[in-house]
């Protein structure tokens, strides 16, 4: 958990950019019914799906919801952003390939400048390898830089980052580094 609070105090308390590190271990287990007997899995850090360097606003959040708000005025802009999306353990590969097709689709989306998606939760059944392919067979998607088992969404532990700052990727090495700001 001071993984958690450590980056949330960061992102709300301090005005200096703040260069985002990978948990060392992560879950997706009932935490609140015994802290005591966690089951942590090793993280792999940030993982690199296509390079690229992007600066953009901070753009986010469940892929679904982000469905839900097409064609309303509540659909964000996704001019000039860093678009972060996360899925639960309900949405299958084929299910988030269907959704992210669908965010593509929407006027608007050629103005995302990087991607960043949360870890998914262990039954969604989503293997590093199938997402590399879901992303890489869009070609939408080309020329975007795209890093994927971010720690947000709903495994635990969690960074904050806010929504409508900015954020900087850099995609062009095997360990991609991401940093944002308010």
């Amino acid at each position: 958990m001071s993984y958690t609070i450590e980056h949330f105090k960061s992102c709300l308390m301090e005005s200096a950019p703040i260069a985002l590190k990978a948990s060392k271990t992560w879950s997706d287990d009932e935490w609140y019914l015994d802290q005591d007997n966690r089951m942590l899995i090793p993280n792999d850090g940030l993982l690199l799906i296509n390079q690229g360097k992007a600066e953009g606003t901070i753009v986010g959040g469940n892929l679904c919801t982000f469905n839900l708000l097409h064609g309303t005025e509540y659909m964000p802009d996704l001019e000039d952003t860093i678009l972060f999306i996360e899925d639960d353990y309900l949405v299958f590969p084929e299910v988030f390939d269907r959704d992210l097709q669908s965010l593509i689709m929407q006027p608007g989306f050629f103005g995302v400048r990087g991607i960043v998606i949360g870890r998914f939760q262990q039954q969604s059944k989503m293997p590093f390898e199938t997402l590399v392919s879901i992303c890489r067979n869009k070609k939408e998607l080309d020329g975007i830089p795209i890093i994927a088992n971010a720690d947000f969404g709903h495994t635990l532990p969690m960074f904050t980052f806010p929504i409508g700052g900015k954020a900087t990727l850099d995609a062009t090495k095997e360990n991609p580094s991401l940093t944002f700001e308010w």
